[in-house]
């Protein structure tokens, strides 16, 4: 889960962000990140229509390369290959 301090860096330095919900990128929400509370955080999108995400999705500045979340069963996969 992204902490506080990092949410409100991109808040006020209006910092374009990249909620990656799973493997499928036309399922990533981008825009800027306007609240937040313990459990989930509203993002503006460019239409200017507010989704509420969950905090434990990955987040990152959209200038950035996307990143892919490990799913589950990758995890699981990739700790049987480490023992």
């Amino acid at each position: 889960m992204i902490s506080e301090e990092q949410l409100d860096k991109y808040r006020l330095d209006g910092t374009k962000v990249r909620v990656v919900r799973d493997v499928l990128e036309i399922n990533d929400v981008v825009g800027f990140v306007v609240a937040w509370d313990d459990e989930s955080m509203l993002i503006r999108r460019p239409n200017r229509r507010v989704v509420k995400l969950k905090r434990a999705y990955a987040i990152a500045p959209a200038s950035e390369p996307r990143a892919v979340p490990l799913t589950d069963k990758a995890e699981e996969r990739l700790e049987e290959d480490e023992a």
